[in-house]
């Protein structure tokens, strides 16, 4: 009789064991797949927090550019023929330094992603260039200089959308 009873202790022994492994293990995994998780989301939240900090840094730089051309505008319009050429050339000065700091931005949502947001954001930096060339023709003081910058308006609003656009999905993506 006490050959069953040490057989019956030594399977539940094991079996409690087995059991305690198993559970172990289990839970070992599911601490796995919860940290995992946890830094997935720490690694989604901190890529969607810099789109975002790059997204908002070139649609504000766009801003900026956007209100030196409305001066430019401004000039062409109404400024007095002998200081307009003074002007334009302080404004084109102006024009290359906001250019330059739009360029880095754009940089930046190269690097960032994904890449539809990054081709709107480079079709955005291409669309400053013919404002660019139409101040250099009015500082030349060619005749339909002023005409052509000012159609160079609805394209660069229309490709700042289209940024937006893409930095929406970009984001909503993530």
């Amino acid at each position: 009789m006490t050959d069953s009873t040490f057989w019956i202790a030594a399977l539940t022994g094991g079996t409690a064991v087995m059991a305690s492994w198993v559970t172990s293990r289990g839970n070992t995994r599911a601490a796995r797949i919860q940290a995992d998780t946890a830094a997935l989301a720490q690694r989604t939240e901190r890529l969607r927090d810099s789109r975002r900090t790059a997204y908002l840094d070139l649609i504000e730089q766009t801003h900026s550019i956007g209100e030196l051309y409305w001066e430019v505008a401004a000039v062409e319009r109404t400024g007095a023929p002998e200081h307009r050429l003074a002007l334009l050339d302080e404004l084109a000065e102006r024009e290359r330094d906001e250019y330059g700091k739009m360029r880095r931005c754009v940089r930046v949502v190269e690097l960032e992603g994904p890449a539809a947001a990054a081709t709107a954001a480079n079709a955005l930096q291409k669309a400053t260039g013919p404002f660019h060339r139409a101040l250099g023709a009015m500082r030349s003081e060619e005749p339909e200089a002023g005409q052509r910058f000012h159609a160079a308006f609805r394209p660069f609003w229309q490709a700042l959308t289209d940024f937006v656009d893409a930095a929406k999905t970009a984001l909503q993506e993530v």
